[in-house]
């Protein structure tokens, strides 16, 4: 059986997924409602987009495929993000009626982001793939999502929660705290698995 077939439809799935995201991180932001608030509060952070490339990654063999797949993913999903914010712009606060679509406005945030996006794809990428690497040895490139959200939401919260309202807070504080948890969670999964691999052998010489 030849396997092109499968592995072109995961990488046109890959590329797609990357493109749905940044096309719903987008338009969240035009639906009055407190749950698409929070999914455009989550897809406006650097971290999220720094997780889709980490999974990515991840989900690779190669060292070199998570590296580029996770490049061009996150590429084509950044530009599809700031493509649709211009073909369907949110209206300024009293103002009636849809303003026109801009895409020459978006194209400093195209270009911008997305050569950004394209270029730092591949660290995360290869992070991601560095990090199905069992045991503490991949330990450390398993914490680096974490580590960026909670990074990232710190510097939110003591900078712009003042002024950002009730949601966006909400929104950071649980996003932080989730942080935190997973990393507490990595931590402990790895440290279980460590110890298990290590007593096994003991119970198997007791049991000689």
């Amino acid at each position: 059986m030849n396997p092109l077939p499968a592995r072109l439809a995961r990488l046109l799935a890959t590329l797609a997924a990357g493109a749905a995201i940044g096309a719903w991180g987008a338009l969240a932001a035009k639906v009055d409602n407190p749950v698409f608030h929070v999914v455009n509060l989550v897809f406006s952070g650097g971290w999220s987009w720094a997780c889709f490339a980490f999974l990515v990654g991840c989900s690779c063999q190669s060292k070199v495929k998570a590296a580029w797949l996770s490049s061009s993913a996150l590429a084509i999903g950044v530009v599809v993000y700031y493509l649709c914010k211009a073909l369907s712009p949110v209206a300024p606060i009293g103002m009636d009626g849809a303003p026109e679509p801009n895409l020459g406005g978006a194209s400093t945030g195209i270009l911008v982001w997305g050569a950004a996006a394209f270029v730092f794809g591949a660290p995360v990428g290869l992070i991601g793939n560095l990090a199905r690497i069992p045991g503490i040895a991949g330990l450390s490139f398993r914490l680096l999502i974490p580590l960026i959200a909670f990074y990232e939401t710190s510097l939110r919260l003591d900078g712009e929660a003042a002024t950002a309202g009730r949601v966006p807070e909400v929104t950071w504080s649980t996003i932080r705290v989730l942080a935190v948890l997973a990393a507490v969670a990595l931590v402990g999964h790895t440290l279980w698995g460590w110890r298990t691999r290590r007593d096994r052998p003991k119970v198997g010489v007791e049991a000689d």
